[in-house]
């Protein structure tokens, strides 16, 4: 016993601490800049979300330009039939088609409710217009 209390009391001697000091590993927050392509590749393992994010820019520039008009050529479509349709702007109560597409306007305490149904795909929207 005596010899135990002698080892811890010449023991406490030999003890030394260090400080802890902390660096960050994102280079953003002030870690090494070499860590940087490590964080990406590991990042980049990490994604689940493997999707085609650059479909529109790997059109040529013929069919982006082919793709734009197709659109703008759409739109003033629909905007003379909604033109022809609804007359000044004003909707009013009924059922509508446009070619697959079914148009229901009814009015609700809530506003003027549009339901738009794709009865080729099934899709469906709702819009809620305020009074």
């Amino acid at each position: 016993m005596k010899t135990l209390i002698l080892y811890l009391l010449l023991g406490t001697g030999l003890v030394s601490a260090q400080q802890f000091v902390y660096k960050p590993v994102n280079p953003a927050f002030g870690g090494d800049t070499f860590n940087y392509q490590w964080l990406l590749s590991s990042a980049a393992s990490q994604n689940q979300f493997k999707g085609n994010t650059s479909a529109f820019n790997s059109l040529s520039s013929l069919d982006s330009f082919t793709e734009s008009l197709n659109r703008q050529l759409l739109s003033q479509l629909s905007q003379k039939l909604f033109g022809n349709q609804f007359g000044d702007g004003n909707l009013k109560p009924g059922n509508y088609t446009f070619g697959s597409m079914y148009v229901q306007v009814t009015q609700s305490d809530k506003g003027l409710i549009v339901r738009i149904l794709n009865t080729s795909t099934g899709e469906q929207s709702e819009i809620i217009i305020p009074n």
